[in-house]
């Protein structure tokens, strides 16, 4: 999913297609490389069970893709930004999982689930009229996306625009249409868009400009969107990003909570990382893992980009931690 700085994996399902994550690749055969050269101790071998969790990214790894609303200056007056900042200030990351697993897997349209939640968060109280008019929400071609476009449309609706949300395709597609005023809104990730902005301007080896602080990449993605006619609202607590999980039954009996906890206990032979094929090139996989915690595992299984090979193997006990997205819906406590 995504054409940014983390990690260089595309995303759900798809997510990929979208272009999502950073500098990624699609999903590759299955198999596992022999363990990395130097490698010592035991490790954690894999424990099987039903419920994934995530590892907490205790030394920021992940550079901060909240979500944020991308709008066209043209169209960005305060009544229509602040009825797009009550969905960032509605959704954090557990919520936004509840609604991806309401269509995802409990197969509720985008449109339905994201009214249930505006009904049930009261989403629309309190929204001022701005001056009206045609606005049409671009969403990308995932499923995630068409949400958080149809949360937008509810918002907007209420502010008095004329709204229908439009289904335009990977980020290289609609954000030159949002440049040039034929889309007016979009949802966007904060670090993934302020990258590929940064990269549009300065070219494709320009330096990342995201920070896992999201006041800096916010900043970052203002200072880069003026130069193109982009304004954005409040960035949301959710994130969508490159996440590790362990089953709840591996983390319970290693005790590992955060990936500190699993370099300093898991490092070793025993452990199996899963993930996709270019993560162990990947500054925001293996390699980050590795520089950043000096995490090193025993094994590295070749399978795909937080979809169902890597969670497969994850439950059923053929890896030990595997590389996942922190919004899936397959998540949901409940």
């Amino acid at each position: 999913m995504r054409a940014g700085s983390r990690l260089a994996i595309g995303a759900v399902g798809a997510l990929a297609a979208a272009g999502f994550l950073t500098g990624c690749g699609d999903a590759g055969s299955s198999g596992t490389a022999a363990p990395e050269a130097g490698t010592a101790g035991a490790g954690c071998a894999p424990v099987a069970g039903s419920q994934l969790v995530v590892l907490a990214d205790d030394k920021k790894l992940q550079n901060a893709d909240n979500i944020i609303p991308a709008v066209n200056s043209k169209v960005a007056g305060p009544q229509l930004i602040a009825a797009l900042d009550k969905v960032s200030a509605a959704l954090d990351t557990e919520k936004l999982i509840k609604l991806n697993k309401a269509v995802d897997i409990d197969r509720k349209t985008p449109k339905v689930a994201a009214e249930e939640f505006a009904a049930t968060s009261n989403l629309t109280a309190g929204i001022e009229k701005g001056p009206g008019g045609e606005i049409v929400v671009g969403a990308a071609n995932f499923k995630e996306s068409q949400i958080l476009g149809e949360l937008y449309r509810i918002v907007l609706s209420s502010a008095g625009y004329q709204v229908k949300v439009q289904q335009i395709g990977n980020r290289e597609l609609y954000e030159p249409a949002l440049e040039k005023g034929e889309i007016q809104v979009v949802p966007e990730y904060a670090a993934t868009l302020a990258d590929f902005l940064n990269g549009k301007l300065n070219g494709a080896n320009a330096p990342a400009i995201s920070d896992p602080d999201v006041d800096k990449t916010v900043s970052a993605l203002r200072t880069a969107g003026q130069r193109v006619g982009l304004s954005f609202g409040a960035p949301a607590a959710a994130q969508t990003q490159n996440a590790f999980a362990v089953t709840k039954e591996f983390a319970d009996r290693y005790g590992v909570r955060t990936l500190s906890d699993l370099a300093a206990k898991c490092s070793g032979k025993a452990t199996v990382l899963a993930g996709p094929p270019e993560c162990p090139q990947r500054p925001k996989c293996q390699i980050g893992l590795v520089e950043v915690y000096d995490f090193k595992a025993g094994s590295f299984s070749s399978l795909d980009a937080g979809g169902p090979q890597t969670k497969s193997a994850l439950t059923t006990g053929a890896a030990s931690v595997g590389l996942v997205f922190s919004s899936d819906g397959t998540l949901a406590t409940s």
